[in-house]
């Protein structure tokens, strides 16, 4: 959010034209950062305030949607329809964090009205994000509509077959397989029917927490210093030890002390001779006389 409010502000800021529109930006950037219930209370009076200018009923229906304030709701939804695709995105975003029941009927409202075709974009990406009931027979009826009509409205009709494939309803097969008829749609609506057909949602990842660590991947476990070291895969033995001697293998030496096996005798040592010495003949015992 702090991103998000972060952009808000410095495009509200870029905005502005005269002493009195800064003098009144800065008392609101300070009632947002107060964070407290009067300060809360006075932002929502902004967004019902007569002659109130835009970017002040945006900056306080964005901070109050965030914060879960349904005070909010009408003018974000009035955002979420507007004519400026920035502002749309800013109320998409509020909107989601919200939690108005509500919020799910009003974006397929704005999705499904052939008057607002051009705006119907972020509404349709909204319905995608909530995965409400609403969801699916919103985005079906939109392209079903566009694919009959003269002005299909191709970024329209992409955004609507994306979605239904992210959602994976069954219901959407019908018009899907239409809309894989359309060069434009061909490839979006192919990777959508997968989806569908097999009843496949495609669920949104989870955002990493700031200073989270990723776990140990699939397989592997952790070894003693931290790192991490792979299974043994199953029907494997694991060979010996890193320093370990191996047991009693052919061509192994037999360790000091240690009994020969049952079966073979003891080989008497071989004497050597040294360096640079020579051998000595053998030598018989003379007879006695």
């Amino acid at each position: 959010m702090e991103d998000d409010f972060r952009a808000l502000a410095d495009r509200v800021r870029a905005s502005l034209t005269s002493p009195q529109e800064t003098a009144a930006y800065v008392r609101l950037l300070g009632l947002v950062r107060e964070r407290t219930p009067a300060a809360r209370e006075e932002l929502a009076r902004v967004l019902v305030a007569p002659e109130q200018p835009l970017w002040a009923r945006e900056t306080a229906a964005y901070v109050l949607g965030s914060a879960g304030d349904r005070r909010a709701f009408e003018t974000l939804v009035l955002m979420l329809n507007y004519r400026d695709p920035v502002r749309c995105v800013t109320a998409a975003r509020a909107l989601a964090r919200l939690g108005d029941p509500r919020t799910a009927r009003a974006a397929a409202a704005l999705a499904t009205n052939p008057v607002r075709t051009h705006y119907a974009l972020h509404p349709i990406r909204l319905l995608v994000e909530l995965r409400a009931p609403e969801s699916a027979p919103a985005l079906i009826a939109t392209l079903e509509r566009l694919l009959s009509s003269n002005d299909h409205h191709w970024p329209i009709a992409r955004a609507c077959v994306e979605g239904l494939g992210a959602l994976g309803d069954p219901r959407a097969i019908p018009v899907l397989t239409a809309a894989s008829a359309y060069p434009q749609l061909t490839a979006a609506a192919s990777a959508a029917l997968a989806r569908a057909e097999s009843g496949t949602e495609v669920q949104p990842g989870p955002r990493p927490q700031p200073g989270a660590r990723p776990g140990p991947k699939q397989g592997t476990r952790p070894g003693p210093q931290g790192g991490a070291r792979t299974a043994p895969q199953q029907g494997t033995r694991p060979g010996p030890q890193q320093g370990a001697r191996p047991g009693s293998q052919e061509g192994a030496r037999p360790q000091p002390g240690a009994r020969p096996q049952s079966g073979l005798r003891a080989q008497p040592p071989v004497p050597r001779s040294r360096p640079g010495t020579r051998p000595q003949p053998e030598t018989r015992p003379k007879p006695s006389t």
